[in-house]
């Protein structure tokens, strides 16, 4: 990633000092996991604290997108604290734009925080969470589209998730909302010169202009049609499965996530807190919650694993209500029911391979809720399962399909305001207002979808985005 992509923004004065140099571990560290763990740095001394720190044997040149071998040695002991590769991108060519060197050490806790010690110990400042990206941005590397892809797909939990991010650096997103935005722009100066110059020029074409802002309109409605499924494949979708006391809950989980993921016995009340577990399903992150079994309960502490479930299943986004079909359709369930019916709702009919196909469905079920059968001890109607779910994502229109981009929430805010804006222009024609007022909505719908590729920015609205940022990217 050392292209160009987006102009510099000038005048932008953030809360990091961009004149200094940055320096973070780039890679997630744990105790005896991961092979190679990265300490990164950007800034004009990069390079020089590189040459403090690092001893490359025989005559290895110290040029740009070179990778080093060699030692990290503490300066002030010569004492090695790690072999390690060191990797040199020396400015423009850097994602930052700025000189960047990079230290790939082994991986663990101690190897990767001993050299970033040393990194600052060397003049280098603990980088801001996002910063180096940001400095990306500030410097013309890339747009905050690109920027938020970049979030998007470090934090991506599905394929299509890490698609639809991949094409935001890309700058998919980017190339509409600046053709939307050089429209307004050429509309107001179309505007603007029949103020100024009103004896000089032709009359303005009415028509035009109304042509011109409704397809901008229709423009910025098909981009905000990708926000939902935006939100959807960002955080993923809320599952819980819920059922009194063994109807096979854990066993479904567990059929489901392809591991022992709770305890299953023939014990009610198992199960004394919700568990979870994370799959994808059609591309979409699912979290899964298998709560406690719903019943009256003396013991105290599986009383308080029921509240926990009841307060799981009205906060999800989709409840699988599951029944016992060797039990049938009882009283119970049917409070159950009536207790999660304002949820999106799948009635799952679990262990149908102990009765007969003709008891499964004679079973009296709320006939306006999916069905599926299950035999979750022994694996079956998962498949049935996981096309129900996506099914009833259809049905709230949520579906990702195969979307080029998607829009996040800042983002779409900043189209909807640009859509008001924009509503009101052709509010402003209808009326026959003075083309003074067609340049105030005009100027609104220009610095909203400014402010979504950063061409018009204030430093709040980047601390907001960047802080979400991991520190190291």
């Amino acid at each position: 990633m050392d292209g160009s992509s987006g102009p510099a923004q000038a005048g932008v004065l953030p809360s990091v000092a961009q004149g200094e140099t940055i320096a973070a571990i780039a890679t997630a560290i744990a105790p005896q996991q991961g092979s190679v763990g990265i300490v990164r740095l950007s800034g004009a001394t990069a390079v020089a604290i590189a040459r403090a720190l690092f001893s490359a044997p025989g005559q290895q040149p110290w040029e740009s997108h070179r990778i080093l071998y060699g030692y990290v040695r503490d300066p002030r002991t010569q004492q090695i604290v790690d072999e390690a590769l060191l990797l040199l991108m020396l400015a423009p060519r850097s994602y930052t734009r700025e000189d960047v060197v990079e230290f790939h050490c082994h991986g663990g806790l101690m190897a990767v925080q001993q050299v970033l010690q040393l990194c600052l110990g060397q003049g280098a400042r603990l980088a801001e969470p996002g910063e180096f990206t940001l400095r990306a941005f500030l410097n013309g590397r890339l747009d905050l589209t690109q920027a938020e892809g970049v979030a998007d797909l470090v934090a991506a939990q599905s394929t299509l998730a890490a698609k639809t991010a991949l094409s935001g650096v890309q700058g998919k997103l980017a190339q509409p909302i600046r053709q939307l935005r050089t429209t307004c722009l050429d509309l107001l100066a179309e505007v603007e010169a029949r103020i100024d110059f009103e004896d000089d020029l032709p009359p303005l074409d009415e028509a035009w202009v109304r042509q011109q802002v409704e397809r901008v309109l229709g423009e910025v409605d098909r981009i905000l049609a990708t926000a939902e499924s935006g939100e959807l494949l960002r955080t993923g979708l809320k599952v819980a499965i819920v059922g009194r006391p063994n109807v096979g809950k854990s066993s479904l989980l567990n059929a489901w996530s392809r591991c022992d993921r709770a305890i299953v016995t023939d014990l009610p009340g198992t199960t004394r807190d919700v568990v979870e577990s994370q799959l994808v399903v059609g591309g979409i992150p699912i979290q899964v919650l298998d709560t406690a079994g719903i019943r009256e309960a003396s013991d105290l502490v599986e009383q308080m694993g029921i509240a926990r479930s009841r307060q799981v299943a009205l906060g999800a986004d989709l409840v699988l209500l599951t029944v016992d079909a060797t039990a049938g359709w009882t009283e119970a369930d049917q409070q159950l029911y009536q207790s999660v019916q304002e949820t999106a709702l799948i009635l799952v009919v679990n262990k149908v391979d102990l009765v007969a196909a003709e008891a499964v469905n004679q079973l009296l079920l709320p006939d306006n809720r999916p069905i599926v059968h299950t035999a979750a001890a022994r694996q079956q109607g998962i498949d049935a399962l996981e096309a129900a779910i996506l099914k009833a994502i259809q049905a709230d229109q949520l579906t990702p399909g195969n979307l080029e981009f998607t829009v996040n929430q800042r983002q779409a805010a900043a189209l909807n305001q640009a859509r008001s804006a924009l509503h009101q222009v052709q509010q402003t024609i209808e009326n026959q207002l003075p083309l003074d007022f067609w340049t105030i909505d005009l100027r609104t719908a220009i610095a909203a979808l400014g402010s979504i590729t950063g061409d018009e920015v204030t430093e709040s609205m980047l601390d907001q985005i960047f802080s979400r940022f991991c520190i190291g990217k």
